[in-house]
């Protein structure tokens, strides 16, 4: 019973999945203003991030920065409506994409691709574009929610556009997908606590995931950086990239920095795209104060 209230809430959200791009933005930033207050958590871990990421900038332009990424989160839940639910037809012309070539090359010749990415806050968006192009879903590793009504909705939703979903620590399911010649989305940037290594990020010493080389080689698959912003006209820029020279490098940790580092000049490019307000750096390093 409890799950079928929410069937107007699927409904409501379908019809925002259709709303023109213009719209579907204004909308965003108008629940951002009205949700404000709502929002105090969210805005103080982003200030204390940006506070620590930045600190060539003038305070009140950190703080701009950060409550401009928080505004940009609230946008993101409206476009992971698009992704999920928005038909073909309403996408159409939203994306420009680069470099899309040595995917398909490799998916065609059978081999698994983990398209490496951080977490921006239209992550989702960029891989339903992604697929459209390609022709076949892309896979999606995701954290299960614990709400049981709303994880039955979220995962029927991606199922229906990306295929069946990966759990966050499904190691032997993205194994499988890989070793199976499919295009997987996976991103490791955000707090890890376990087979981690401290390195910079934004000069601040970051827990990163270290078992990424492994897990590529395991599956004999190819890594690929996959980076997308929105941009001012409010379509979506998506860019593939070659694998990173010399990675993997055979140094767990090094591979991870670089990683952290690719990614810090991603971000850079449009820092209010980021999902600033995620605790990144909530396990520190030995005799380290917490920072939130």
């Amino acid at each position: 019973m409890r799950c079928l209230l929410l069937t107007p809430v699927i409904a409501l959200a379908k019809g925002v999945a259709r709303l023109p791009q213009p719209a579907l933005l204004a909308l965003g930033r108008t629940l951002a203003w009205l949700a404000w207050p709502l929002l105090g958590s969210r805005r103080r871990i982003a200030r204390i991030n940006t506070d620590l990421c930045f600190p060539a900038l003038a305070p009140g332009a950190r703080r701009r920065l950060a409550d401009r990424s928080v505004t940009n989160t609230v946008i993101g839940a409206l476009e992971l409506l698009r992704a999920w639910h928005a038909p073909a037809r309403t996408l159409q012309g939203l994306a420009r994409i680069e470099g899309i070539e040595p995917l398909q090359a490799a998916l065609a010749r059978g081999q698994g691709v983990l398209l490496m990415c951080g977490h921006f806050t239209h992550t989702e968006l960029a891989v339903r574009l992604l697929s459209l192009a390609l022709g076949r879903p892309v896979r999606v590793v995701v954290r299960r929610h614990n709400n049981a009504c709303l994880e039955q909705w979220f995962d029927r939703a991606r199922s229906a556009v990306f295929g069946p979903t990966i759990g966050k620590k499904d190691v032997r399911g993205l194994l499988r997908a890989l070793s199976d010649g499919e295009p997987v989305v996976y991103s490791a940037d955000q707090n890890f606590t376990y087979q981690n290594a401290f390195v910079p990020f934004f000069g601040v010493p970051a827990a990163t995931l270290t078992a990424t080389p492994a897990l590529v080689q395991r599956a004999n698959a190819v890594l690929l950086p996959f980076w997308y912003r929105r941009e001012a006209d409010g379509r979506y820029a998506i860019r593939i990239e070659p694998t990173w020279a010399g990675w993997p490098s055979g140094d767990p940790a090094r591979d991870a920095a670089r990683y952290m580092e690719e990614l810090e000049a991603v971000v850079r490019e449009a820092p209010e795209q980021y999902l600033w307000a995620h605790r990144r750096f909530k396990t520190r390093p030995p005799g380290e104060a917490p920072v939130y």
